[in-house]
């Protein structure tokens, strides 16, 4: 029986590849858009041959698990956002799990400890908030900013009190709150920062990168968010200790930091005397933290790094499509609010919200059900007010103020795609319905 080679495996390799090629450009010939029955959906993922070329190499490696695509794409990432650390997740939530876990760390100086507070915007998504109350942290609720959907930094004074120890500050729908007053309002006070990048990869403020600001920073790389893996997140840090304890969460809570596949990188595997255990137990199998396996495959590290080389175009393409929409909606701002950002901030738009104002002569139901009959997609905004929904009416919380402005979003606000999977079609459609809409109502 012949073995194979070297040289004979690359070539099947580059068969393969060849194949998926074929088969994606085969894909991207079939697609055609009907006005009215394809539908436009608000988000998706952007490939082409690569990104599935890369996924077949990478499983045709046969490792599976975490390994050396994730490793260069967590290297690659960090780069990108001007981090030193970045730490591949099995999704956004997860990496929201770490980071949040991570500051609770008892590895830290100062870690955050059950019955701590962190002041967080009411209009979330549920995995922002879910750790702070899984870590038994206390969440101090305020509300948003008219306009711009983030968190309204005006009220962070009125929310502080003696156990306040935190800030986790979501970036909504690409948009971001006033972050020249979110941090100095937590260096005045010493507090972390946590920023949740998931819908915002690519936004920036005075020129500045999200994700950059906070002491640790997460994003999604959910098929619906700026790039994709599938399902994946990201922790990213310049905080070596804080990375450290977000890596030992994800690896099963173990106290080894060695590379998958790699043994002895401390170069004194058996010589470690920790806890009560016997001096010289392996180091590979010993626990400084009660963690999780919250590892991807490696086919998510080999996509990421292809669909990381295309970020720059997919941040210009949001922006643009964001902006024909709101050109396009332009003569009807007596009736519908589009989202506001504000002078410092340039966002990489998640999606295009807008609000039906009290003025107009209908509701936001009868405009979805308009938009949705002609088969475009909507999506509310999240959560609209968290503690509004059933998980979370005896939840253990502070709030500051009405939360009036959150109550308006969850009342009156949804959004539209600008992903940059619309085409030109695409987005004529989405204009003309919303014209046929509007130009019928009386003014």
């Amino acid at each position: 029986m012949y073995g194979v080679t070297g040289h004979d495996e690359e070539a099947l390799r580059a068969q393969i590849r060849e194949a998926v090629a074929r088969i994606g450009r085969l894909r991207e010939r079939e697609a055609r858009f009907v006005p009215g029955e394809t539908q436009v959906h608000y988000a998706g993922r952007v490939f082409d041959e690569r990104e599935l070329q890369a996924a077949v190499d990478a499983a045709v490696d046969g490792w599976l698990t975490l390994g050396r695509h994730s490793v260069a794409f967590e290297r690659a990432f960090a780069r990108a956002m001007g981090r030193r650390r970045a730490l591949l997740a099995n999704s956004g939530s997860s990496a929201n799990l770490l980071a949040t876990g991570a500051l609770c760390s008892a590895s830290l100086e100062r870690p955050l400890v059950p019955g701590d507070e962190v002041i967080t915007p009411a209009l979330t998504f549920p995995t922002t908030l879910n750790p702070i109350l899984q870590y038994g942290l206390i969440p101090v609720f305020v509300d948003v900013e008219p306009g711009t959907l983030n968190l309204d930094a005006h009220l962070l004074e009125g929310a502080l009190s003696v156990r306040t120890r935190a800030v986790a500050l979501p970036h909504t729908l690409g948009n971001t709150a006033d972050l020249d007053v979110v941090t100095a309002f937590c260096q005045a006070h010493g507090l972390r920062l946590l920023e949740d990048c998931c819908d915002a990869l690519g936004t920036t403020w005075g020129g500045r990168a999200v994700g950059t600001f906070g002491d640790v920073a997460t994003t999604s790389f959910y098929a619906a968010h700026h790039m994709t893996t599938g399902e994946g997140g990201m922790v990213y840090t310049d905080d070596a200790q804080v990375f450290r304890a977000a890596q030992s969460l994800r690896d099963w809570g173990r106290d080894c930091w060695c590379e998958p596949g790699v043994s002895n990188t401390c170069g004194k595997r058996f010589d470690w005397e920790l806890g009560g255990l016997p001096r010289g137990y392996d180091h590979k199998y010993i626990y400084s933290h009660i963690g999780y396996n919250l590892k991807p495959l490696d086919i998510a590290g080999a996509v990421g790094l292809v669909q990381l080389e295309k970020l720059p175009r997919f941040h210009a393409e949001r922006r643009a499509n964001f902006g024909r929409l709101r050109e396009a909606l332009a003569p009807h701002a007596s009736w519908l609010e589009p989202a506001r950002s504000l002078s410092r901030a340039d966002p990489s738009w998640f999606s295009f919200p807008v609000t039906v104002r009290e003025e107009a002569p209908f509701g936001r139901a009868e405009l979805v059900g308009f938009l949705e009959a002609r088969r475009i997609e909507t999506r509310s905004v999240f959560s609209g007010n968290i503690l509004r929904h059933p998980a979370y009416r005896a939840i253990p919380h502070r709030v500051v103020g009405e939360l009036r402005e959150t109550d308006r979003v969850m009342e009156r606000t949804f959004f539209v795609g600008v992903y940059p999977g619309l085409t030109p079609a695409m987005l004529d459609h989405m204009v003309a319905s919303f014209r046929a809409f509007l130009d019928r109502r009386p003014r």
